[in-house]
């Protein structure tokens, strides 16, 4: 069987462009002679939908683009994931489908059994889950047809809880016995740079259990924090990698299935995945919200300097805009370093000092302030001038406000509320302060955007004299691999401190963590890279005792 293989780029509610990609590929697809051409899980509407699928108009729409789809569906068949409407009684209103069309008709429709809730998914409060099993017969092959986690029935949770698998059903043990030719997975699986490895393996682990093909088809591309990363691939009887499709890019192949043989793809370190993400990330973030510009705040310190040179990757240094904002306490190669930047790579910048708004600031507290010391309060105001001025540009000219924060300095609430943690869309929040080095680095290995000064100078916020981040913090390689096991492994203080850590620093590292929530209850969506950002898949009390 000839199977054509689509991997789009998918915008949520966005009916018209949805269905316009699908068909187009349809009709390469025949014009290929390919027997089957399958789409991503929810392609349709495009995913995550959210509470959009509780609108009845939502899901009509959905209804009226599938049948769009069965009119282009004569002399080919298609598989494309849709919502499909309950027909019984009891449950929830919608299923999570894979639509089987044929020759002007639905022929099946397959509904997805295992409903994730964990993370950043939230399934099962939209859906019903599958109970029945059967299999598409067609041209003589006999296809199993599953949704994403379908195939990840086996995954562990964690040790702590005594468990070892986090589902009772396992949908293929159950396709299995229906003896089919073909497993065909249609997935919506977001991107994390420690994940790339594990789903390859659980596709492999499916092949070893059942002795059957695989064919993968996930979606491509960002929609707002979630990224996909599309690497849609072919796994043949025997454990081969067959098919590899492009990662971060729309692509299409077309295989057959008794013509699989092994082929060598070379893989890409997980810096350079995280760097393709951020990129299609901030670009389709600015395509699908119809915005053309952006601006940030360049300090010539190594955060802006990335998110600058990651901005102008995604959507073009003609359409980012910098400003500079030195203090009293800014030193000059901090101004230096940024106008080399901007200059470099041919981004407009102004600087405008903030040392008059802040002696005003100054001025109108003083009657307030009395002779107190400066604290953390003057620190903030100067913090918050630089917020307002950005937003002062951003509302003018229209320019998207990038933030600037990473994921240690979001994890220990090192930032100002209305100050620099203002922004549309959060760059680095997902990303901690090592692996923003790396990312320069690999940035610079070319051709030098980043100036080396900016990578080799001690980081500093610059809101007192002299101040640097090792005077509140332990040093990033330290810091950044304890907050790595609190939030990504979930290991408690003593764990952490079993791994050679001061008790003493881990204490304050987690404190500094729980206190500051309310911080990230606040702050932009973040462009998710890994397998627990902050945000919609870290839910945390706000007010807890810790």
């Amino acid at each position: 069987m000839k199977i054509a293989l689509a991997q789009l780029n998918y915008h949520v509610n966005n009916f018209e462009a949805n269905t316009t990609k699908i068909l187009e590929s349809i009709a390469k697809a025949k014009a290929d002679g390919a027997d089957l051409v399958v789409f991503s899980e929810l392609a349709v509407c495009g995913y995550p939908p959210h509470d959009l699928l509780e609108r009845r108009e939502f899901v009509e729409r959905c209804e009226i683009a599938i049948m769009q789809l069965v009119a282009n569906s004569y002399g080919i068949a298609v598989i494309v994931g849709a919502p499909s409407v309950n027909p019984y009684e009891k449950g929830k209103m919608l299923f999570n489908s894979a639509y089987f069309i044929a020759d002007g008709e639905i022929k099946h429709i397959a509904h997805k059994t295992l409903l994730p809730t964990y993370d950043i998914f939230d399934e099962y409060r939209y859906f019903e889950p599958n109970s029945e099993f059967s299999i598409v017969e067609y041209k003589g092959k006999r296809l199993a047809i599953t949704i994403c986690e379908d195939l990840w029935d086996d995954q562990p949770i964690s040790n702590r809880f005594g468990k070892n698998q986090l589902y009772r059903t396992s949908p293929m043990e159950n396709l299995s016995k229906l003896n089919p030719d073909i497993v065909i997975n249609i997935a919506a699986s977001p991107f994390s740079h420690d994940k790339v490895e594990e789903r390859l393996s659980v596709f492999l682990g499916n092949v070893r259990r059942y002795g059957l093909p695989v064919v993968y088809v996930n979606q491509v591309g960002a929609n707002t924090d979630l990224i996909f990363d599309g690497s849609s691939m072919v796994l043949s009887s025997d454990g081969e990698l067959c098919e590899a499709l492009k990662s971060f890019e729309e692509d299409y192949r077309v295989i057959n299935t008794s013509n699989l043989k092994p082929n060598h793809f070379e893989k890409t370190s997980s810096i350079e995945r995280i760097r393709q993400a951020l990129v299609i990330g901030i670009r389709d973030y600015f395509a699908k919200m119809n915005f053309k510009t952006a601006v940030l705040g360049l300090s010539g310190g190594i955060d802006s300097a990335l998110v600058l040179a990651l901005a102008a990757e995604a959507i073009g240094a003609e359409n980012v805009r910098v400003l500079m904002m030195p203090s009293r306490y800014s030193s000059d190669h901090s101004v230096n370093d940024a106008v080399e930047q901007a200059k470099r790579m041919g981004v407009k910048y102004d600087i405008v000092t903030i040392e008059e708004g802040f002696k005003a600031f100054e001025s109108m507290l003083a009657p307030i302030f009395g002779d107190l010391p400066m604290n953390v309060a003057e620190e903030n105001i100067q913090a918050r001038i630089r917020g307002t001025l950005l937003m002062g540009i951003s509302n003018k000219f229209g320019n998207l406000l990038l933030n600037t924060t990473n994921k240690s300095e979001a994890a220990v609430g090192y930032g100002t509320l209305y100050g620099d943690m203002n922004g549309s869309m959060s760059i680095l929040g997902d990303v901690y302060k090592t692996q923003v080095y790396e990312l320069a680095k690999l940035i610079n290995k070319e051709k030098e955007v980043i100036p080396v000064n900016v990578l080799t100078k001690a980081p500093s916020a610059e809101l007192r004299p002299d101040q640097k981040d090792t005077d509140s913090l332990p040093d990033y390689d330290v810091l950044d691999d304890i907050l790595f096991r609190y939030i990504e492994r979930q290991e408690d203080e003593q764990a952490i401190a079993a791994a050679g850590y001061s008790p003493e620093v881990v204490r304050k590292v987690v404190r500094l963590v729980n206190m500051n929530e309310y911080k990230r209850f606040q702050f932009a969506p973040v462009l998710r890279v890994s397998s627990k950002a902050f945000g919609f898949g870290r839910k945390m009390p706000l007010v807890f005792r810790f």
